[in-house]
């Protein structure tokens, strides 16, 4: 049902196609200014300049060749810090003392 366009869009839409064309046939120049403005915001939102794009920081990687002798690949995990997290032992009775609801 997103597809669907209610009878109050339709009316202003048709509304809207005839003043359009209303206007291009009596004063054509009075549409030229709206066009272009909205032409040029399309165009630097679709391609925007290149002062105003994020920059992402890459860090330079070693060639291929490199990177096989430090062992990048099974290696990785030795070299893991070691978390902080460890398993507590509960006191809890697992004797069926457990509540209705679960």
């Amino acid at each position: 049902m997103r597809g669907k366009i209610t009878p109050l869009a339709a009316v202003l839409l048709t509304l809207a196609a005839v003043g359009i064309v209303a206007t291009l046939r009596e004063r054509p120049a009075l549409l030229i200014i709206p066009a272009a403005v909205f032409g040029i915001v399309y165009l630097l939102y679709r391609f925007p300049p290149d002062r105003f794009r994020k920059r992402r920081y890459r860090a330079p990687q070693p060639p291929a060749r490199d990177r096989r002798k430090t062992g990048s690949g099974a290696g990785a995990f030795s070299r893991r810090k070691a978390l902080p997290f460890r398993v507590i032992e509960g006191g809890r009775d697992d004797d069926g003392n457990r509540p209705k609801y679960h």
